[in-house]
């Protein structure tokens, strides 16, 4: 078995290496090349900690296994630790043999990134120019810095609940010589492009927040019961996501479904999109929304890149197991 401990995966693993695993796995989803095993996610009654599952088997890239992990809350204030932890195992389909056992952390926040990133590319309108921020977190960092490489951004605006949060995504805006400003909600009806990315139970973004034309990516998401945007934004947009299965039990679509809004087959996959079979955006007034709820294949395809990158590096760890 190998292993790719998490303090290897920064020097290994390009946001441009995330991109294209990640778009290829919507597209091997959408062709029915590759499919997802039903999520696991739990509340188990310690520190406050969401814990779970997501797995999956690719027969275009040969990846199958899971990773295990989830949120702990009070990890930053209690141990120094990012409250999101994961593992991703690996397992040979021709055997059923362990192949590999790597560190999950940074491949999900470049993952997530990718996914949001990869709906921009292709959902997008080519003359966005205005890119919106909801949420200024760990992962909000990820998301900015993949979004602003699919366009020619120039500005973006953010929103945090915690306001002195925004410097985090600031100076991301500023590294990439973009300026950036601080807004009230109201305003994301400037943006060409939105990113939301947080953990709310209860929608934060109303409707009339997003303008026409606009493309949004729902990245919080993914959980029963979680709510980014009210459901009357889902029926005003074409939407889009990672799996429709997913999206419509513990996505952004639930509500949506739910409240009657839309109906499941109006649900569609990004990777249509990707193979051609779906033809996306059809006008400059249209909008949107891609419900990016994760994926265990995403974490399959990072992790399986990783891996060959690590054996390749001389980095990788073999053990007898």
């Amino acid at each position: 078995m190998l292993i790719v401990p998490e303090r290897e995966i920064a020097n290994l693993m390009t946001r441009a290496a995330a991109f294209d695993a990640v778009e290829g796995v919507f597209a091997a989803m959408a062709s029915k090349d590759a499919y997802n095993f039903p999520v696991i996610r739990e509340a188990i009654g310690h520190e406050d900690a969401l814990y779970g599952f997501k797995g999956g088997f690719d027969r275009t890239g040969m990846a199958l296994g899971l990773k295990a992990g989830g949120y702990w809350p009070n990890n930053l204030a209690k141990h120094g630790h990012i409250n999101h932890q994961s593992t991703v195992f690996l397992f040979d389909p021709d055997t059923g043999m362990v192949r590999a056992m790597v560190g999950g952390n940074l491949l999900t926040a470049l993952r997530t990134a990718a996914a949001s990133s990869v709906s921009i590319k292709h959902l997008a309108r080519k003359d966005a120019k205005v890119m919106g921020m909801v949420g200024a977190g760990h992962q909000a960092t990820f998301q900015l810095r993949a979004a602003l490489e699919q366009r020619a951004f120039e500005k973006v605006i953010g929103w945090n609940y915690h306001p002195e949060m925004l410097p985090n995504i600031e100076k991301i805006a500023n590294e990439a010589g973009v300026p950036f400003e601080a807004v009230p909600l109201e305003r994301m009806v400037e943006a060409d492009v939105v990113i939301s990315i947080t953990s709310t139970f209860a929608p934060t973004i109303m409707a009339d927040h997003i303008a026409p034309g606009t493309h949004i990516a729902c990245m919080g998401t993914d959980t029963k019961g979680k709510q980014e945007v009210e459901a009357a934004l889902l029926a005003r947009a074409t939407v889009f996501t990672d799996e429709v299965t997913q999206s419509v039990s513990i996505g952004e679509a639930q509500h949506a479904v739910s409240a009657g809004l839309i109906e499941i087959g109006d649900v569609h996959e990004l990777g249509a999109v990707i193979n051609g079979t779906h033809k996306g955006r059809s006008s400059n007034d249209e909008i949107t929304l891609f419900d990016g709820t994760g994926v265990g294949l995403q974490d399959l395809a990072v992790a399986a890149a990783v891996v060959e990158l690590a054996v390749k590096n001389g980095v990788a760890i073999e053990v007898d197991f």
